[in-house]
This record gives C-alpha cells, sequence and structure tokens, in this order.
C-alpha cells in the first residue's frame, strides 16, 4: 500500500491507496483543494466538516450535470455508455469464467 499527503484548503490528509494509483488520488485531491476556496467563504468558515461537504455538493453538481448532459448529437451521455459497457464487461468477464463443478 502507498501512502499519499494531500493538502486540501489548509490541513494536511495522509491517504492509504492501492500501489500505483499515487497520481490518480493526488488529482482528485487537487480537485477538491480547487474547490476549498469558495466552499470555505460559502460556509462562512465555520468549521471545516461544513466546507468539506460544500466541497462534496459542488463536486456532486459537476457530475450529476456531466451525467446528465446529452451528447452533442442528441444520443446518450457518454458517461451513461461508459457506464454500460463496464457492466456489460463485467457481465461477460463473469460469463468465461468456468463454472466449478458442483
Amino acid at each position: 500500500m502507498a501512502e499519499v499527503t494531500l493538502t486540501i484548503g489548509d490541513r494536511r490528509h495522509n491517504v492509504t491507496c492501492r500501489d500505483g494509483e499515487e497520481a490518480q488520488l493526488r488529482r482528485l485531491g487537487d480537485m477538491l483543494d480547487q474547490r476549498w476556496s469558495a466552499a470555505n467563504r460559502a460556509s462562512g468558515g465555520l468549521n471545516a466538516e461544513r466546507t468539506m461537504l460544500l466541497v462534496a455538493l459542488m463536486l456532486a453538481d459537476s457530475l450529476d450535470n456531466a451525467e446528465n448532459r446529452p451528447a452533442s448529437d442528441g444520443g446518450p451521455s457518454p458517461v451513461f455508455l461508459t457506464r454500460i459497457a463496464e457492466r456489460l464487461e463485467g457481465i461477460a468477464s463473469a460469463l468465461e469464467k468456468p463454472v466449478a463443478d458442483a
């Protein structure tokens, strides 16, 4: 397991992840940190927990917009299509596994 230190706002957080996922975790931490100032102002600087909740809501709103935005050609959103593809790959993998004798 790897450990990454994320700085979000003015706080440092040590987080463990699987080896090789450090860059992704840092990228996600940067996304949180980028929204921290706006969330901290919106929370009135009351406490870090409330500020982090607002950061989470900002990210959830962005995700919701991305998932529900139709494709430029009017078809389903790319996120929706990716989820379907991932589910189909999971089903295909399950079907490819040999069945254990009962």
